[in-house]
Formats: C-alpha cells, structure tokens, sequence
C-alpha cells in the first residue's frame, strides 16, 4: 500500500508528468532497453543497454534456487559463521539481509566487512571462529582494491581456499583467483547488471541463501512489483514508475533531499537506498541526496529541501512516529508511505527502488547506471600510496591548526579565518558557509563500531541544530562507493567534515607494501584530495588519540 501526501502544486507537477510518460509510451521504451530514454550519444547508450540486466534477473534467478539451496544446506553443516568481504553494491544488500532477518534455525550468522579500518578487520576476526567460516569474497569487477586486501590478510590467517568462495562476473580477475587458488565455489553474476542495482541477483541471494532465508517468496514478491511495474501498465498506477516521477519531480522542485524513516526492524533498507539513489543521480551537477538514520526532528526544523519517505513495517509498534510523521505532513512537506506487510516486502522494495532511481535518472536526464568521479578518489589514492611505497610516507598536508589533540587540515578558502593553535574559529566559519538547501556531510574514516556511531549521531543532531541543514554520516571507505560520488558529481551543495584518527593497533596486509591503517589513511587523503579539486567545501579534523573523546571534543566546540 502507497500513500501520499504533497502540496497541490507538486502533486499536479507529478500527475502531468506522468501523463505525459504515458502519453511517451516510457513504460514501454523503458522495458525494451532504449538507452534514449537517458542518453542519445550511441557509445553512451551501448554502456546503458550492458547495465539494464537487473530488469530481467528475477526469472533468471528462479532458476537457480534449487542449486543455492543445495550449496547452503551444505555450508550449514560445515561453517557456523559467514563472513562476507566486500565494498559497495556487493556488501550493502548481504548487510542489510544480516541485520533484518538474521539467521534461520541452524543456519551460519552472516557478517560482512566492508572498512579498511584495522580495527573493523580485527573485530571481524575476533567476531567469528575462523576454523568454522565460509569467506565469501564479493567484487563484480574482482579488483576492487578493498576486496583484494580483505581476501589477503584472512587467506593469510586460514590458508585453506576450501573455506573461501567467490562471487564476480564472468572473465575477471577474481574468477580466475578462485580457480587458481581452488575456492570452494565459484558464482558467475551476470555481467549486464551494476553493482548497486545487484540486490536480487546472485550478489544478494547467495548470502540469502547461506542465512536459510525463503529465496523463492523473496523472489515472488520482486516478481509482483516487476509485474505491477511492467510496460503495459498506466503510468499513475505503475509503482515504479511513480516514484521515480515523484522523485524527480520533487527535485525539480528543490526537494532533493529523500529523507528516509524506516521501521526499526527494516531500519537498514535506508543504507541500501541511500547507494542505489546517490550514486545513480549524483552527477553532472544535479541529484538526490538521500539522508538515512537522520533522529526524526520537530515540523518546524526542516526546511524545503525535503521529500520524506516512510517504510513502515506492519504489526511494528514505533511509540509516536505516526503522530510526528503527521506534524511533518500538516507543516507542508510533502510524505510518502509505502508499507510492508512483512521482512519479505523487500524483495518488491528492491526492485521497486531500482526502477524508480532509474526512472528519475531519466527525467533528470542524467546516465544513473555509470559513476564517473568514483574513480577519481580511487586514483588519488593510488597516487598516495605510490608515495608511501616510494618515501615510506604518504603525501600529508600541513595542520592549519592543532588544539587538544585535534589537527585540523586544509581548506585555502578559509585562510586566516582561526587563530593559531585553536581549530574552533575555524571550524566555526567553515560551518557558517551553510546557505539555504545545502547539506552537512561527516565523513567518518573511523572504526564502525557501537560507540563511535552512538557520538557520530550525537555530532550530527548538533550539525542540524547548529545549522538547520540536512547532515549525512558515511563510514570510510564505504561512502566512497555510495554518497561519494554524491559529493563530488551531484550539486555544489555540501559542506564537509571529515574525521579520521589514528589507529590504535594497525595491521598488516600479506603481500602488499602498505597496512590497512596506512591503506584507509590514502583513501581519507584521496577522498580529500577529489573533493578539493571539484571545488567543496571541506575541513579534516584528525584525532591524535582515541576517537571517541576526540568526536566529543568537537561536539563540544560546534556547541560552544
């Protein structure tokens, strides 16, 4: 069930435009694969038609089930943990499945790693019995440097490629790893779908699987919104097709931050959009920002940046959210609703959200299915850690300022805006360049453990008091891979932060010259580095010690 509620002037913007999609025959051209609806340039739309696999994958995928099933039942007597190594699309579906359904009677817990922070490493390892884990290495591509690394050091620990599968596209340097090396099992994705739009492929049902989930009513339930979805239906009636119009629309409209509030118990569905949205419509100056695990605030706090999106669970009490939802509604913001009858909704949700970011990257006119300054943070960073194999040190930039065990790094644009050795002054004018309908981003290169996301979200709600803005909080590097080419390909809307810290006990990677600490430091530098050359506006706040006194200290300047 979907309900809306909007002004009238945005509601008619969205009835028109979808008439006129009618009207277009878009549903139409959509599921014929015709790359015009986005680009007209042919070498362009050659690229499109090889990313459109995700249309077709759930009758594709039916036919595996017996064969996942088979490869699970037998997992489920040898293993008692999974532990998936990834980065982005590869890692964000398998994490949500984890954290909402969990594992079936008898079935391994499935954990993913998907950070370069040595800490995040060791509690992987720490977290399972490393004789009785099926690893679970995930890259389309199968050189994702992240991936590379994560196989290294845990092949390294266990040496027994017998406890190791992979999961890639056909030709690539990890299937030909795999064979090598004599993995355990070996999963060829088709090649014609990107990695964040791989949720219902073999990315998302093989860890599905391995949790003993219900792949064939996962799958059903995607085949019913597909259906509901297809070429002949209305466009007013056609869910994806809606909320790609509404999206769109509301952008159009300078409503481009999708705030998402999700139901505790599919809470983490909004990291999983939050990939899919910023990645796809991030670029060429435009896009929608998607702002996952904001507090819900008060009516008034929000300015008309907004479009909200709420999944609500059905049965799932959640104390007095109806009631703020309807302040929300009444001050003017526009809301949508969707609910799920239960977890396995997800399976529609998945590809309801496909369809519609690809829908709205077509009304916006953008190519959703490429991510063209991704690869420039992955080149700086090779660029640094080329230096550190070279001089033994990576390419640091001097401290503009230093106070209480904080340094605070460069922004030339605010030069002489502190006073030596203080880094409030600084970080006090840096936030006061937020203009109406920019965004806050934290950019977090820190361990993503229990306490430090608890301070991160105590940084963020005084971001939003201190500045009435949107703010995001991404992990290092798993936003590099998600909102990353937000912040670098979207508008000139965000006003950055990034954290990072010194790593308490660091880890070395077998066969490479650099340790993961050393590793995430060039990705913190590289991320920098790209956002600086597009123009952002950006502080680095290093931490000499511990994070998380370190994040209550700067909580306690922006406060004042």
């Amino acid at each position: 069930m979907t309900e809306f509620s909007s002004s009238e002037e945005l509601a008619g913007a969205i009835i028109a435009r979808l008439d006129a999609m009618q009207a277009a025959g878009f549903a139409r051209r959509f599921w014929n694969k015709d790359s015009t609806l986005w680009k007209e340039d042919r070498a362009v739309g050659a690229k499109i038609i090889d990313r459109l696999g995700w249309l077709d994958v759930v009758e594709a995928m039916e036919e595996k089930i017996g064969d996942l099933e088979e490869f699970a039942e037998e997992a489920r007597g040898d293993y008692d943990h999974v532990l998936l190594l990834g980065m982005g699309g590869s890692s964000l579906c398998p994490d949500l499945l984890a954290r909402t359904f969990g594992p079936a009677g008898g079935f391994p817990a499935l954990r993913v790693l998907d950070s370069t922070d040595p800490a995040a490493v060791l509690a992987s390892e720490r977290a399972v019995d490393l004789g009785r884990t099926l690893f679970l290495v995930a890259s389309k591509s199968g050189g994702t440097a992240e991936v590379d690394a994560f196989f290294r050091y845990f092949y390294g620990r266990v040496r027994d490629a017998g406890a190791f599968v992979a999961i890639t596209d056909p030709g690539s340097p990890l299937e030909e790893l795999a064979k090598e090396e004599g993995f355990r099992r070996v999963f060829l994705n088709p090649p014609d779908i990107g990695g964040r739009y791989s949720a219902l492929s073999l990315f998302g049902l093989v860890p599905a699987a391995l949790l003993g989930m219900d792949l064939e009513l996962l799958l059903e339930r995607a085949n019913a919104v597909a259906r509901a979805s297809g070429p002949h239906a209305r466009a007013r009636e056609n869910p994806g097709l809606w909320l790609g119009a509404v999206m769109a629309e509301a952008a159009r409209a300078g409503r481009d931050k999708l705030t998402l509030i999700a139901s505790p118990a599919i809470r983490s569905f909004g990291g999983w959009v939050e990939q899919l949205v910023a990645e796809s419509t991030g670029k060429e100056g435009r896009g929608i920002l998607p702002v996952d695990g904001e507090p819900l605030g008060e009516p008034g706090a929000y300015g008309p940046d907004r479009l909200f999106v709420r999944l609500r669970l059905a049965g799932e009490e959640e104390g007095d959210v109806d009631g703020r939802v309807r302040a929300i509604e009444k001050e003017g913001h526009p809301v949508i609703t969707l609910l799920l009858e239960d977890r396995y909704d997800l399976g529609g949700e998945f590809f309801r959200w496909e369809v519609a970011t690809a829908v709205a990257g077509a009304l916006l006119e953008i190519n959703p299915f490429d991510e063209p300054n991704v690869k420039e943070s992955k080149d700086l960073t090779r660029a640094a850690l080329g230096r550190f194999e070279k001089d033994g040190a990576l390419p640091e930039s001097p401290a503009l300022a230093e106070e209480g065990g904080i340094r605070l790094h460069g922004d030339g644009g605010l030069a002489g805006a502190g006073e030596k050795d203080a880094i409030v002054p600084w970080i006090d004018a840096h936030l006061s360049r937020v203009r109406p309908g920019d965004y806050v981003a934290l950019l977090a290169y820190l361990p993503p453990s229990h306490a430090i996301e608890e301070e991160l979200r105590a940084l963020r709600a005084s971001l939003a008091r201190r500045t009435g803005a949107a703010v995001t909080v991404g992990f290092g590097p798993r936003f590099l891979h998600s909102t990353g080419q937000f912040h670098k390909g979207g508008p000139n809307s965000g006003v950055f932060l990034q954290i990072t810290a010194e790593a308490e006990r660091d880890l070395t990677i077998p066969g490479l010259p650099w340790s993961f600490g050393v590793l995430e430091r060039a990705q913190a530098l590289g991320d920098l580095g790209a956002l600086e050359a597009h123009g952002r506006r950006v502080l680095r706040l290093h931490i000499a010690g511990d994070a998380v006194p370190g994040i209550r200290a700067i909580r306690a300047g922006i406060e004042g």
